[in-house]
């Protein structure tokens, strides 16, 4: 039995810290475990230039503990009023590593997205021709559409369309969520990728519903069937490049979950890597979680894995982490997989029981 892996240390390629005492309060989880993290810009106001996008980045970095090397990689947030000089020039400055199309209204701070697509071409053209990456939170809102659907309909409706029309364009399906969108990246010779999030590959529907609502399960996109989630976890460990972790880590006060209208989220930056080398476990493929969480990512943004590296152990006692954590006054539930999880992260390799984080 396998008790130790080690391996580049990973990226998350899809990552909210949100700002001010929440970023402060969430950004050292992400910072302890990850080397790398594509930045997510639906913030109030959203940030749609590269002056906000640098302001933003300075912010993260502060937050970051002393001893910690962690690089966000900034996204814009794409409006009806964005510029293909805009976007080009935030590409050209290295901070800036793709545009993140939100269809208005799907999700967090999405009020300000793209109502339809024809009305940014424009900017797409000059990504596609600059090489610069579109991640698209894949879903239609449109009322009479069923929300477990979204994410079909958003394929044929949008994204094809779209890739017919600019075939050059890369593009991230960010949090697929069902077989659909697995099937779809795998018809694509090129251009197209995907994050998978850890919840997602552990969750499905009845998790959220079944014997009463559970707001900390309620995410957007929403949790799926389980033919869906065995499709998702089949994609993460087949060793497929074009699939890759995005945590779509979203910590929300405990307030906002637990109210009339609960917030879309699930807080799982402090605990994915101990949940993924599980979730590889039980598929009998620990030998691919670097290629899904250090390489495959990295491989599509054009970077080289990172050299440092982490460290996990198998213990006989399960990890043991706290329920919330304090954000500013105000608490942060912590995801529960919903089984014990016998995988910790340590320090670096060859550390000491003493210094290891098993206790998060």
């Amino acid at each position: 039995m396998q008790t130790e892996l080690i391996l580049p240390r990973p990226d998350d390629m899809h990552l909210h810290l949100r700002d001010g005492d929440m970023m402060r309060a969430v950004t050292p989880y992400s910072s302890r475990d990850f080397a790398r993290a594509i930045i997510m810009p639906n913030l109030v106001p959203p940030v749609t230039t590269l002056e906000a996008a640098t302001a933003y980045r300075d912010r993260i970095l502060a937050a970051v503990p002393k001893g910690q090397d962690f690089r966000p990689m900034m996204t814009l947030y794409l409006t009806e009023t964005t510029t293909p000089d805009e976007v080009a020039a935030a590409f050209a400055s290295g901070i800036v590593k793709a545009v993140k199309l939100y269809p208005a209204g799907a999700t967090t701070n999405s009020d300000s997205g793209v109502k339809d697509v024809r009305n940014v071409m424009h900017v797409l053209e000059k990504m596609s021709e600059i090489g610069m990456p579109l991640l698209v939170h894949g879903e239609v809102t449109s009322a009479e559409i069923d929300i477990f659907d979204r994410e079909a309909v958003f394929i044929d409706r949008v994204l094809e369309p779209l890739r017919r029309a600019l075939p050059d364009l890369r593009i991230v399906m960010e949090h697929v969520t069902t077989k659909d969108g697995v099937d779809y990246v795998r018809s694509a010779d090129s251009g197209l990728a995907a994050t998978l999030t850890t919840h997602h590959l552990v969750l499905n529907r009845n998790a959220l519903l079944a014997g009463g609502i559970r707001p900390h399960y309620y995410c957007l996109p929403v949790l799926k069937r389980e033919r869906h989630r065995l499709a998702l976890r089949d994609a993460a460990v087949s060793g497929d490049a074009r699939f890759f972790l995005g945590t779509d880590s979203a910590p929300h006060a405990r307030s906002a979950k637990e109210s009339p209208c609960g917030c879309a989220g699930m807080f799982t930056a402090i605990n994915t890597m101990p949940i993924l080398a599980s979730v590889f476990e039980q598929e009998g493929q620990l030998d691919r979680l670097a290629d899904f969480t250090s390489k495959h990512g990295a491989g599509f943004y054009g970077l080289e894995p990172t050299a440092a590296r982490l460290r996990l152990v198998k213990r006989a006692e399960p990890l043991d982490w706290p329920a919330q954590i304090d954000a500013g006054g105000d608490e942060v539930t912590v995801f529960d997989p919903g089984f014990p999880v016998y995988w910790h992260v340590a320090d670096q390799p060859g550390a000491t029981e003493e210094q290891s984080h098993e206790d998060i």
